[in-house]
């Protein structure tokens, strides 16, 4: 059943990006003021709302698992492997954000990068999640989750700032185009193609997620069941 649903959703997946695709390079119009470059915002302003979604997602997680880990070892474990599935999405949403904001600074302000309040911040964001993972990768045995779950917590604090520093200080970047207040939002030929790239590359994440996700909770089942055969005690089962 899994197998088929990866299957069914990796095609939905694949259909959406292609389309996605082609109302970002063809089916839209230049716009007005910054001609062809704002295709580049077709998949700058998805990456950020991939972020927005899989950050969250691994704070939630992150959460249950202080709060299952003494009363729950199976959903302990899946909260685990979902905040680990969902701290790689997150991370991955970052630098194609990041990436492709370059590429349109570099061509409407002459420069790849500045260390203005927003790019600062944001960059600070994704170094912290990267240093959650190489946690991951590093620290082994009981306490790892822990202290992964509880550095994702204090990590997250980051990314409201994130979003209120084009209102907090005076930046180089644009405010927010969508929730800005006062003249923001964009015209309806840019806003279809957004709404296409954003559906798209979310079930793009929920696919990699889903699939990481059911990878580390058969390993981490795997291992449970290892550690408890060897002290010679019952498995229970997760």
């Amino acid at each position: 059943m899994a197998g088929k649903f990866v299957w069914a959703w990796g095609g939905l997946t694949a259909a959406l990006l292609l389309y996605g695709l082609y109302v970002a390079l063809a089916g839209s119009p230049p716009d007005a003021q910054q001609g062809n470059m704002i295709r580049a915002f077709y998949y700058h302003f998805p990456n950020w709302i991939g972020a927005s979604v899989f950050l969250p997602l691994n704070l939630l997680a992150s959460a249950a698992y202080l709060f299952l880990r003494n009363r729950n070892i199976g959903l302990a474990m899946k909260s685990d492997a979902m905040a680990l599935a969902s701290a790689e999405m997150g991370v991955v949403f970052c630098i194609l954000g990041m990436v492709t904001g370059s590429l349109w600074g570099r061509e409407e302000w002459g420069i790849w990068w500045t260390w203005d309040a927003r790019l600062t911040t944001t960059l600070m964001l994704t170094l912290i999640y990267v240093a959650y993972l190489i946690v991951r990768h590093v620290v082994d045995g009981p306490s790892r989750a822990t202290i992964c779950a509880v550095l994702a917590i204090f990590g997250f604090v980051d990314m409201p700032i994130v979003y209120m520093s084009t209102t907090w200080w005076r930046t180089q970047h644009p405010a927010p185009v969508f929730g800005g207040g006062e003249g923001s939002g964009v015209a309806r030929s840019i806003l279809m193609p957004t709404l296409w790239n954003v559906g798209a590359w979310l079930a793009w994440g929920i696919l990699v997620v889903s699939i990481r996700y059911a990878a580390e909770f058969r390993r981490q089942k795997r291992e449970y069941e290892e550690s408890m055969e060897q002290l010679g005690m019952e498995v229970h089962h997760v």
